[in-house]
């Protein structure tokens, strides 16, 4: 009974080793057969669009935050004292220079400048009689200095109250964008009330940054920077006009003014904004569409366009280091040398020693065309 049962098992054994060994060579003869099929598939091509890696002016650069200063920038206050009977306060306004912002109430002054006037008047009235007295041997030359005297009095005092008047009635200095005000008519402004500010509206503006000392040392009037700012796609050029003659004890920074020739593409006054600052002289340096990089585990790549030996274009991929970016182009700072093609627009879909067809310019718009 023993020697059936194992008769039996070694049976089944056979049977399952010659069924192995069947379905063995029937998988090894079908995946000769795909990779013959295989072979004799033509190598499939990936369209793709190039860009030649060009040679561009660059430099090394640190980067600072910045404010945006207005050329000129006033606080309005009130000289003296009084009752404000005008107010020309609307805040985001601009005014030009001279325009009346507020005045004070001068009924007072201008009734004792109407009483100085006549009392002027009448000095110079007798003023004119002494002098026609003295030519008469009948006035004294005292009598006709005290005469005049008392006409320059009264003549300053006139000045005098002009200027009060004057002094009651704010003005523009310059042509101006109006801040926030609080003030009112029939309000009573004590000496040196704050006004408003006063924000200058010219064709060009000033950016206040700082930077380290190693920095500011190399720095001289009339270099260029670069600002940036969240509404400007490209960076705006600034050129510095002042340089503070000394470094902050606490942090080792010296101030920087920079001009922005164009005041229209910065923010308001007081806003702030990214500045690029040259750490050295310009030098060439090698540069592609951004478009033309990607991201891999071991860091960023590119795949160069070469010719093989049959003289058919494959994609090899190659590990670059960025530099910097400028707009739609960043700076290579290694890995890649000028005249050389890589792929710009479609290398997602590349793998290394890829057989690519680059398309012309044409063949691009038809391709964008058939995938919308």
């Amino acid at each position: 009974m023993v020697r059936r049962t194992r008769l039996g098992s070694l049976g089944l054994l056979g049977a399952v080793i010659v069924t192995g060994s069947a379905l063995a060579a029937w998988k090894h003869n079908s995946l000769e057969d795909t990779a013959a099929a295989a072979a004799n598939q033509p190598e499939p091509v990936e369209s793709i669009a190039v860009a030649l890696a060009t040679e561009r002016e660059h430099y090394r650069s640190t980067t600072s935050i910045g404010t945006i200063v207005a050329t000129r920038s006033i606080t309005v206050r009130n000289e003296l004292p009084g009752t404000v009977r005008r107010v020309n306060l609307e805040p985001g306004r601009i005014v030009e220079p001279g325009e009346v912002l507020v005045a004070l109430d001068v009924s007072v002054e201008q009734a004792e400048l109407e009483a100085l006037e006549a009392q002027a008047l009448l000095a110079e009235t007798q003023y004119a009689r002494m002098i026609r007295m003295n030519e008469d041997r009948a006035a004294s030359d005292m009598e006709v200095d005290s005469a005049r005297a008392e006409r320059d009095v009264a003549l300053a005092q006139i000045a005098r109250t002009k200027a009060i008047i004057e002094r009651k009635t704010i003005r523009a200095p310059f042509r101006a964008r109006i801040g926030l005000s609080d003030v009112h008519p029939g309000q009573y402004l004590n000496e040196g009330t704050l006004l408003t500010t006063l924000q200058g509206v010219d064709d060009s503006t000033y950016v206040d940054f700082t930077v380290a000392q190693q920095v500011a040392t190399h720095l001289r009037a009339g270099d260029e920077v670069q600002v940036v700012t969240r509404d400007e796609s490209t960076p705006i050029a600034a050129k510095i006009v002042a340089i503070d003659a000394r470094v902050d004890r606490a942090t080792r920074n010296a101030a920087v003014r920079a001009e922005v020739v164009d005041a229209d593409r910065l923010p308001a006054p007081g806003a702030s904004v990214r500045v690029h600052v040259p750490t050295e002289a310009p030098r060439l340096a090698v540069a592609i569409p951004a478009s033309a990089v990607r991201k891999g585990p071991a860091g960023d790549f590119v795949f160069v366009i070469e010719t093989d030996a049959n003289g058919a274009s494959r994609a090899r991929q190659r590990q670059v280091s960025i530099e910097a970016a400028l707009g739609d182009e960043v700076v290579i700072g290694e890995g890649l040398a000028a005249g050389e093609r890589v792929a710009a627009s479609g290398s997602f879909k590349l793998r290394d020693a890829a057989l690519v067809a680059v398309a012309t310019p044409q063949d691009t718009v038809a391709m964008v065309g058939e995938s919308g």
